[in-house]
Protein backbone atom coordinates (compact mmCIF):
# COMPACT_ATOMS: atom_id res chain seq x y z
CA UNK A 1 0.00 0.00 0.00
CA UNK A 2 2.99 2.82 0.99
CA UNK A 3 4.63 2.05 -2.30
CA UNK A 4 1.46 2.52 -4.24
CA UNK A 5 1.24 6.04 -2.60
CA UNK A 6 4.20 6.97 -3.38
CA UNK A 7 3.63 5.97 -6.71
CA UNK A 8 0.60 7.94 -6.77
CA UNK A 9 2.39 10.92 -5.46
CA UNK A 10 4.92 10.82 -7.83
CA UNK A 11 3.19 10.14 -10.85
CA UNK A 12 0.79 13.07 -9.94
CA UNK A 13 3.64 15.72 -9.47
CA UNK A 14 4.80 15.00 -13.02
CA UNK A 15 1.30 15.58 -14.71
CA UNK A 16 1.93 19.17 -15.49
CA UNK A 17 4.78 18.68 -17.75
CA UNK A 18 2.93 15.76 -19.77
CA UNK A 19 2.65 16.41 -23.73
CA UNK A 20 -0.43 17.03 -24.83
CA UNK A 21 -2.63 14.01 -24.30
CA UNK A 22 -4.57 12.25 -27.25
CA UNK A 23 -7.27 10.72 -25.03
CA UNK A 24 -7.96 7.79 -22.94
CA UNK A 25 -5.14 5.57 -24.58
CA UNK A 26 -2.67 7.90 -24.50
CA UNK A 27 -3.09 8.88 -21.00
CA UNK A 28 -2.85 4.97 -20.05
CA UNK A 29 0.07 4.17 -22.04
CA UNK A 30 2.29 7.84 -20.53
CA UNK A 31 0.81 6.55 -17.02
CA UNK A 32 1.68 2.86 -17.66
CA UNK A 33 5.28 4.22 -18.39
CA UNK A 34 5.79 6.53 -15.57
CA UNK A 35 4.36 4.33 -13.40
CA UNK A 36 6.79 1.26 -14.35
CA UNK A 37 9.57 3.71 -14.43
CA UNK A 38 8.79 4.58 -10.74
CA UNK A 39 8.23 1.10 -9.26
CA UNK A 40 8.20 -1.45 -11.51
CA UNK A 41 4.81 -3.31 -12.85
CA UNK A 42 3.16 -2.17 -9.98
CA UNK A 43 3.66 1.32 -10.75
CA UNK A 44 3.02 0.40 -14.37
CA UNK A 45 -0.37 -0.88 -13.45
CA UNK A 46 -1.42 1.55 -11.35
CA UNK A 47 -0.37 4.60 -13.37
CA UNK A 48 -1.92 3.31 -16.39
CA UNK A 49 -5.15 2.81 -14.78
CA UNK A 50 -5.25 6.55 -13.20
CA UNK A 51 -3.55 8.00 -16.86
CA UNK A 52 -6.71 6.42 -18.64
CA UNK A 53 -8.87 8.38 -15.67
CA UNK A 54 -7.74 11.89 -16.55
CA UNK A 55 -5.67 11.43 -20.00
CA UNK A 56 -8.70 13.49 -22.26
CA UNK A 57 -8.10 16.39 -19.43
CA UNK A 58 -5.26 17.29 -21.43
CA UNK A 59 -6.71 17.57 -24.95
CA UNK A 60 -6.66 21.31 -25.72
CA UNK A 61 -10.42 20.85 -26.96
CA UNK A 62 -11.99 18.73 -24.71
CA UNK A 63 -15.06 16.27 -25.42
CA UNK A 64 -17.29 19.07 -25.31
CA UNK A 65 -15.80 20.77 -27.94
CA UNK A 66 -14.17 18.21 -30.16
CA UNK A 67 -17.08 16.63 -32.26
CA UNK A 68 -18.32 20.46 -32.87
CA UNK A 69 -15.11 21.05 -34.31
CA UNK A 70 -14.31 17.97 -36.15
CA UNK A 71 -18.05 18.92 -37.98
CA UNK A 72 -16.81 22.35 -38.55
CA UNK A 73 -13.53 21.36 -40.26
CA UNK A 74 -15.46 18.97 -42.73
CA UNK A 75 -17.86 21.41 -43.49
CA UNK A 76 -15.26 23.95 -44.52
CA UNK A 77 -14.03 21.34 -47.32
CA UNK A 78 -10.10 22.42 -46.63
CA UNK A 79 -7.69 20.72 -48.99
CA UNK A 80 -5.11 18.08 -47.37
CA UNK A 81 -1.60 18.35 -47.02
CA UNK A 82 -0.06 15.10 -47.67
CA UNK A 83 2.80 14.15 -44.68
CA UNK A 84 4.87 11.04 -45.28
CA UNK A 85 5.38 11.06 -41.83
CA UNK A 86 2.99 9.98 -38.20
CA UNK A 87 0.31 12.44 -37.61
CA UNK A 88 0.75 12.86 -34.07
CA UNK A 89 1.29 15.45 -31.40
CA UNK A 90 4.69 16.97 -31.36
CA UNK A 91 5.56 16.33 -35.16
CA UNK A 92 6.58 19.55 -36.95
CA UNK A 93 5.22 20.60 -39.97
CA UNK A 94 7.14 21.69 -42.84
CA UNK A 95 7.11 25.22 -43.48
CA UNK A 96 6.25 25.49 -47.28
CA UNK A 97 3.13 23.66 -48.68
CA UNK A 98 1.39 23.75 -45.45
CA UNK A 99 -1.76 26.16 -45.26
CA UNK A 100 -2.79 26.98 -41.79
CA UNK A 101 -6.48 28.43 -41.00
CA UNK A 102 -7.85 30.72 -38.36
CA UNK A 103 -9.56 29.01 -35.48
CA UNK A 104 -13.49 30.36 -35.66
CA UNK A 105 -13.92 32.24 -32.15
CA UNK A 106 -16.24 30.32 -31.01
CA UNK A 107 -14.05 27.46 -30.47
CA UNK A 108 -11.63 30.02 -27.79
CA UNK A 109 -8.40 28.14 -29.10
CA UNK A 110 -6.42 32.16 -29.31
CA UNK A 111 -3.00 31.22 -30.57
CA UNK A 112 -3.69 27.87 -32.60
CA UNK A 113 -4.28 27.47 -35.92
CA UNK A 114 -5.63 24.60 -37.62
CA UNK A 115 -4.93 22.72 -40.93
CA UNK A 116 -5.88 19.16 -42.65
CA UNK A 117 -2.95 16.15 -42.67
CA UNK A 118 -3.77 13.17 -44.42
CA UNK A 119 -7.25 13.71 -44.04
CA UNK A 120 -7.36 14.68 -40.08
CA UNK A 121 -7.94 17.95 -38.95
CA UNK A 122 -5.29 19.27 -36.77
CA UNK A 123 -4.47 21.55 -33.99
CA UNK A 124 -1.51 23.70 -34.19
CA UNK A 125 0.91 26.12 -32.41
CA UNK A 126 1.67 28.79 -35.66
CA UNK A 127 4.97 29.71 -34.31
CA UNK A 128 6.91 26.63 -33.96
CA UNK A 129 4.44 24.95 -36.96
CA UNK A 130 3.73 22.20 -34.21
CA UNK A 131 0.56 20.17 -33.62
CA UNK A 132 -0.65 20.32 -30.92
CA UNK A 133 -4.01 18.08 -31.03
CA UNK A 134 -5.04 16.12 -33.12
CA UNK A 135 -8.92 15.81 -34.20
CA UNK A 136 -9.33 12.03 -34.99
Amino acid sequence: MRITLIVLGLWAGGLGVTAQAQGLARGAQDGAERGGNIAGPLGAAVGSAIGGAVGTANEILGIDRRERFRIYTRGERRPSFAHAGAVRVGTVLPEGGVVYYDVPPEFALKGYNYTIVNDLPVLVDPATRRIVEVID
